[in-house]
């Protein structure tokens, strides 16, 4: 078995009216949290809606004559139907590297309300594997193989990786979350029915806040971090179903 079993989050680039839109090398660059809360810009909500990494400044051109923008018919060029051979095929897990699992395990059971469904131990190797997730406790098998195979299955979860003793080194600085310089992975989202409940909750067990809710051009939407620093888009779908 290797020694992660990794999985990376697919970023959904589409927006119902590109003609809303602005895009330039330097927006690619930065998280979607800039433009929500610090460049206002033309970016509309709709827009920021559909088009997660698209966003906008007043001295660039709209995305219509923009030379780097993708066009839709290009975008639309570029997507294949889904392959019979795809089927049965799900998103199962993310990967990150976490620094300490007390305190990762901590948060996303007690903060988040996930649940542990099962760990993997690969002492030779010196880490540690914890798949977190949403689950009824009664559906989660009893039996360790069964519930190994059963974890497997379950799409959207988390895989927390610890390599032994990064908790104790006082050298090692922690990973990066990539949302510094060289910007990479952004971040997860959970949808929750309130957001402003769900971010009275956080705030009052200390969570660290990139955004909360009435920050910036777009309300309803927040950003928190985990122990590590890793971002979490807290979301309500029926929020942005009411989105104009």
């Amino acid at each position: 078995m290797a020694m992660s079993m990794t999985s990376s989050i697919s970023r959904l680039l589409a927006a119902r009216s590109f003609r809303t839109a602005v895009v330039s090398q330097r927006a690619y660059r930065l998280p979607v949290y800039h433009f929500l809360f610090q460049r206002p810009g033309r970016v509309t909500t709709a827009t920021i809606t559909r088009a997660r990494s698209i966003a906008t400044t007043r001295d660039e051109p709209a995305m219509a004559e923009s030379k780097n923008a993708l066009p839709a018919e290009k975008v639309e060029a570029c997507c294949s139907a889904p392959d019979a051979s795809t089927q049965g095929f799900i998103m199962q897990q993310t990967m990150y590297r976490i620094r300490d699992p007390r305190k990762s395990l901590d948060f996303y059971t007690r903060v988040l309300g996930m649940r542990l469904l099962t760990r993997l131990d690969f002492p030779s190797m010196e880490f540690t594997l914890f798949f977190m997730g949403f689950a009824n406790e009664a559906d989660i098998p009893k039996d360790e193989k069964e519930r190994i195979k059963w974890t497997f299955m379950q799409p959207g979860t988390i895989e927390l990786t610890y390599n032994y003793g990064t908790d104790s080194d006082d050298k090692f600085e922690g990973y990066h979350n990539g949302n510094k310089e060289p910007k990479g992975f952004g971040h997860i989202g959970l949808s929750v029915p309130d957001v402003y409940a769900a971010c009275e909750r956080f705030e009052k067990l200390g969570v660290n806040f990139i955004k909360k809710p009435d920050a910036g051009k777009m309300k309803g939407l927040a950003f928190i971090q985990d122990p590590d620093g890793y971002w979490i888009e807290i979301l309500s779908a029926n929020n942005l179903a009411k989105t104009e």
